[in-house]
C-alpha cells in the first residue's frame, strides 16, 4: 500500500493548487451485490490512492442496489463508478452526456468479456436449464447485466415467459444473495457472473462466485453449472462528465496503472484475478443498449 501511494503521488499529482481547488471532494459509487463492508474493504486501497493523488477527501458509497449508483451519477452526487453494461446503458438512455466511459477490465486470458452462469446445487436433479423447468429461479436485480438483462433475454427467447417456465421467479437483491440463496436451498437455481477462466472449484478466476468463495460463503464443490450465456462485454469505469478534465485524466491514469503498481489492490477492485484495465468506448455497449431499450419497451 505504501508503495502504491508513493508511486501515485509522484506520477499523478495535480498540476497546481488552483486545480486542486476546483473540486472539494471526490465520491466513488460501488454497485451492490455483496455486503457493504466487503465492498468498502475491497476498495479501501483504491480510495486512499485516489485521495492521495487528488489531494481532496475521497469517499466510497455503497448503495443497497444498483440504482443508487445510477442515480448518484445522474444527479452529480457521485463522481465515478465501475458499472455493469446494463447500468451504463440506463445512464446513457437517461442522459447521454452524464458520464464519460474510460476503462474496462481485461481478464487473465486477455478477454474483456464475461458470462452469466446458471447454477444449482449438486444434490438437485437439475443438470441443465431444461431440467430447471418447474423449479424456483433467482435473478440478481433489475439493473444487473449478468444478473438479469442478458440471461432473461436469452432464456425468454428459448423458453418463453419465464413466469410460466419456472415455478417462481425472484430477484434476490444481488449476486451474493443469489449464490448464497441457491447454496442454502432458498432457490433451486439462479444466475450470477464469472469470467469463466480457471477452475469452477475456485469460483473461476474472477467474478461473483470467486468473491463468494474467497469470503468463505460457499463451497463451489456443492454447486454445479447448468447454463452459460453468450459473452457479455465487461462494464466500464465511468467518470462524471462535468468534472474538470485534469481530474478525469488523473483518475483514469491512476486506475490504468493500478495492476502494475499494486496488483493486489487491482484484484480487489476487479473482484478477482485481472490482467489489466484497458481503454474502452461507448461503441462496445451498442448491443446492451439495444437490449435495454427492448426491455424498457416490454414493461
Amino acid at each position: 500500500m505504501k508503495k502504491l501511494l508513493c508511486v501515485l503521488a509522484a506520477t499523478t499529482t495535480l498540476a497546481g493548487a488552483g486545480q486542486a481547488e476546483e473540486i472539494k471532494e471526490f465520491n466513488i459509487g460501488i454497485l451492490g451485490g455483496e455486503n457493504a463492508q466487503d465492498r468498502l474493504t475491497a476498495n479501501e486501497c483504491y480510495r486512499a490512492a485516489i485521495e492521495k493523488a487528488l489531494g481532496v477527501p475521497v469517499k466510497v458509497f455503497t448503495p443497497a442496489d444498483y440504482d443508487g449508483v445510477i442515480q448518484g451519477l445522474l444527479g452529480g452526487t457521485l463522481d465515478m463508478a465501475w458499472l455493469g453494461a446494463s447500468a451504463y446503458a440506463k445512464i446513457f438512455l437517461t442522459d447521454p452526456a452524464a458520464v464519460d466511459v474510460k476503462l474496462t477490465t481485461m481478464h487473465v486470458n486477455g478477454s474483456t468479456g464475461y458470462y452469466s452462469i446458471g447454477f444449482t446445487r449438486k444434490d438437485t436433479a437439475i443438470t441443465s436449464m431444461d431440467d430447471a423447468k418447474g423449479h424456483s429461479f433467482a435473478f440478481g436485480e433489475p439493473n444487473s447485466t449478468s444478473g438479469y438483462l442478458v440471461p432473461a433475454a436469452e432464456l425468454i427467447a428459448k423458453y418463453g415467459p419465464l413466469e410460466n417456465y419456472f415455478s417462481a421467479v425472484t430477484f434476490s437483491g444481488g449476486h451474493e444473495q443469489t449464490i448464497v440463496g441457491v447454496a442454502n436451498g432458498t432457490f433451486d437455481a439462479g444466475v450470477s457472473w464469472a469470467d469463466g477462466v480457471g477452475d469452477w472449484a475456485d469460483g473461476y478466476s474472477a467474478g461473483a462466485f470467486r468473491k463468494a468463495t474467497d469470503a468463505g460463503l460457499v463451497d463451489m464443490n456443492n454447486l454445479v453449472e447448468i447454463w452459460r450465456s453468450q459473452m457479455i462485454p465487461e462494464g466500464p469505469m465511468v467518470v462524471r462528465a462535468a468534472l474538470p478534465q485534469d481530474v478525469k485524466d488523473k483518475v483514469t491514469e491512476l486506475t490504468a496503472n493500478l495492476p502494475t503498481v499494486d496488483m493486489a489492490c487491482a484484484e480487489g477492485v476487479a473482484g478477482g484475478e485481472v490482467k489489466g484495465f484497458v481503454p474502452v468506448d461507448p461503441s462496445a455497449y451498442a448491443g446492451i443498449l439495444e437490449a435495454r431499450k427492448l426491455q424498457e419497451k416490454q414493461k
